[in-house]
């Protein structure tokens, strides 16, 4: 088993260092927050993330992890430092490359042996060679140092088992001595590594993520498209899941994609590109259709109603998808302030991100409207002129159509993950708007009662 250091306790590494320590390794994560270094000791992660806090209580008790803001002691006798912090989007698209530029400069004034670095870490294609660069111009010790790329896979919400069971594990060095040692340290996962070059590794990352990207803007495109010609998305994607080529995943339509990925990972290849001189245009295709799509519900809303203004509007869902407290790009982050700003009274739902909301929109009146942060899905609906659903928690699933007929003082429903079958909706005579489906109409409602009426005489 290696000694093993770990630079940043965020969502990449703090779940490798974790994740290193389950199958034997001797890990120690670096912060420079002191108090968080001291939440972590007590077992407390300061993300949201399942199986995490069980997993790093156990391996703490165990001696197999550790957590410090003293690199220089972290770093000067590791096997191999891995570099786990974040890397975000600058407003040109481009990456922020300075938390990595300040890791590897700690770890070359600190290492005193042979030493491998490797960085976890999203960042454009060549950034591996600057950094090892990097770090021979600030190295101290006379001890060998090389850098190899090891990009994450995983998914927010399911981080830890997605680590653990990775379906490959991808990583690029330069060198056998750096190819082989990172090898013998994944060998206890079992899992499936593919072995490239520095460049090609960061590569396959960016590849990987806009490739999702792409299906997901290219599914609420055509969704678009079915409500216009009386087609039903879900249909579509389920006739298309058959085939093998295209499969099942990343087929769901909704209001758009969020989170620390895909979005900034889509406009950090765009940006790589046009330095490069090249336009990608499937890539920018998907940028242009995510923007537009996270606001779909809100301007289908508008039309429907003539103002917000006084009006008590139920948002069920802040966070960008469920199983994670984070709320980057969520799409409750692009129609909130729009309902603010139109006189909503807005009453809040989300099972754990209600906590980060509230430093962005504290609870009280804003501008024109207000907002109120409600502990269960009942109360946020009760009364409710209108209710928006952005995020597919399990507890707002649970909700039984029916419900939002009793609770609702208008029961009209805008929802953009496609939870309700439209036709249960209807059924209880809910105004029900969705993604890619026909919506469930005060017309169509009395259609199908008319329906239902004929039916049952003949």
């Amino acid at each position: 088993m290696y000694k093993i250091a770990v630079a940043g306790t965020g969502y990449v590494g703090l779940v490798a260092g974790v994740c290193f320590a389950e199958v034997g390794h001797r890990v120690t994560c670096v912060d420079i927050d002191e108090e968080k270094v001291k939440l972590m000791k007590a077992g407390i992660s300061p993300i949201y993330e399942t199986d995490l806090e069980e997993l790093m209580k156990k391996n703490y008790s165990a001696g197999r992890i550790d957590y410090t803001t003293d690199y220089r002691k972290a770093y000067k006798d590791a096997d191999a430092v891995f570099i786990g912090v974040g890397t975000p989007e600058q407003p040109d698209g481009s990456a922020n490359l300075s938390f990595i530029a300040t890791a590897a400069r700690q770890i070359a004034e600190s290492v005193e042996k042979d030493c491998l670095v490797v960085v976890k870490s999203t960042v454009p294609v060549g950034t591996n060679d600057k950094v090892d660069q990097f770090i021979q111009d600030f190295l101290v010790e006379d001890v060998k140092v090389e850098v190899a790329s090891n990009p994450e896979f995983l998914a927010q919400g399911s981080a830890v088992h997605d680590t653990l069971h990775a379906e490959r594990i991808i990583i690029g060095t330069e060198s056998k001595w750096a190819e082989d040692l990172l090898t013998k340290i994944y060998e206890p996962f079992q899992l499936p590594i593919v072995s490239v070059n520095r460049r090609s590794a960061e590569m396959i990352k960016y590849a990987s993520n806009d490739f999702l990207a792409l299906k997901i803007s290219y599914m609420n495109d055509i969704a678009n498209l079915c409500e216009l010609v009386g087609a039903d998305i879900q249909d579509v994607a389920k006739g298309m899941s058959y085939d093998e080529r295209i499969g099942s995943k990343f087929l769901n339509a909704g209001i758009g994609f969020g989170g620390s990925c895909f979005p900034k990972d889509t406009k950090a290849l765009d940006y790589i590109a046009k330095q490069n001189g090249y336009e990608l245009k499937t890539v920018k295709a998907a940028i242009d259709v995510n923007k537009v799509q996270k606001t779909t519900l809100y301007k289908k809303a508008s039309k429907r109603l003539i103002t917000f203004n006084g009006l008590k509007v139920a948002v069920l869902g802040l966070t960008f998808k469920p199983g994670t407290d984070d709320l980057r790009e969520a799409a409750s982050l692009e129609n909130v302030p729009l309902l603010l700003e139109q006189g909503a009274d807005i009453y809040a739902y989300d099972p754990v991100g209600v906590d980060n909301f509230a430093k962005l929109y504290p609870e009280g009146k804003k501008g024109k409207g207000s907002i109120t942060y409600i502990s269960n899905v009942e109360q946020a609906l009760d009364g409710a002129n209108v209710c928006f659903i952005f995020t597919e928690w399990g507890e707002i699933k649970a909700i039984k159509p029916e419900a939002y007929k009793k609770l609702m003082r208008t029961p009209l429903v805008y929802d953009g993950r496609n939870i309700y079958r439209v036709e249960e909706m209807q059924k209880v005579d809910v105004e029900y708007h969705s993604i890619g489906r026909r919506p469930a109409t005060r017309e169509t409602i009395k259609e199908s009662k008319k329906h239902e009426l004929q039916n049952s005489r003949s």
